[in-house]
């Protein structure tokens, strides 16, 4: 990994969730009405963050999950419901403060939410990693990396999403660039599902591991691929 590129990133995207779009970002992932846009997007993230909850055991009593980058912490409340010990952590601090008051009083004391970076060792040991969109803004190389990092640290499985290159997409993200730099989110940077593979596959840190499922969402403005890599 780049630290440099790595880190320069991971100011950018904390920059944009943290000031510029925390308060569209709550109203997303609320039930307030938005635009048909914003809806297929809600509804995009609704269905892959089922996926990824669907790759995980169904009895999660004594597992504890790694929800990286929680956003407002809907993932997290889930793997909890199952009996699940959870920490979310997320870049921006404004949006894990709204995700401690979405929590269901009853599940408080299964989920540790904190601020901070994904990486950061002392978060511990895992049995599941999920990191839905949050390693879509990274270029592959980095992305992999990040990925090596946390499977030194899991016992079970990684689940994971990344922006996939696709034709469509590349011209949404051109589009997107028009924008001022201030209004718009740090860019995705697609990835082709074969280029991920391989250069996990060929990390020595990832050696043993094994890629499982994989499965596209679509709805509208959102485009995500969720990926499974597992201990055998």
């Amino acid at each position: 990994m780049s630290d440099t590129s790595y880190q320069e990133r991971r100011g950018q995207i904390e920059h944009y969730f943290d000031r510029t779009a925390a308060s569209a970002w709550a109203k997303l992932t609320s039930d307030a009405p938005v635009g048909r846009i914003r809806a297929t997007v809600r509804a995009g993230r609704d269905q892959m963050r089922a996926t990824l909850l669907s790759w995980l055991p169904a009895d999660l009593h004594g597992k504890r999950i790694l929800d990286a980058g929680c956003g407002t912490g809907a993932l997290a409340v889930e793997a909890a419901r199952r009996g699940a010990e959870v920490v979310g952590i997320d870049l921006s601090p404004t949006l894990v403060d709204l995700a401690r008051t979405r929590l269901p009083a009853e599940l408080a004391h299964r989920i540790d939410l904190r601020s901070g970076d994904m990486l950061d060792a002392s978060l511990g040991h895992f049995d599941h990693v999920v990191a839905m969109d949050s390693i879509i803004h990274y270029q592959t190389d980095d992305a992999v990396s990040a990925l090596a990092q946390l499977a030194q640290r899991t016992s079970g499985t990684i689940v994971f999403t990344f922006a996939p290159r696709t034709p469509l997409l590349a011209a949404m993200i051109s589009v997107g660039r028009l924008f001022p730099r201030g209004d718009r989110a740090p860019w995705l940077e697609p990835m082709a599902e074969v280029k991920i593979a391989s250069l996990m596959a060929a990390n020595p840190a990832l050696a043993g591991w094994q890629c499982g499922r994989t499965q596209r969402v679509s709805s509208g403005f959102y485009k995500s691929q969720a990926m499974e890599w597992a201990r055998p």
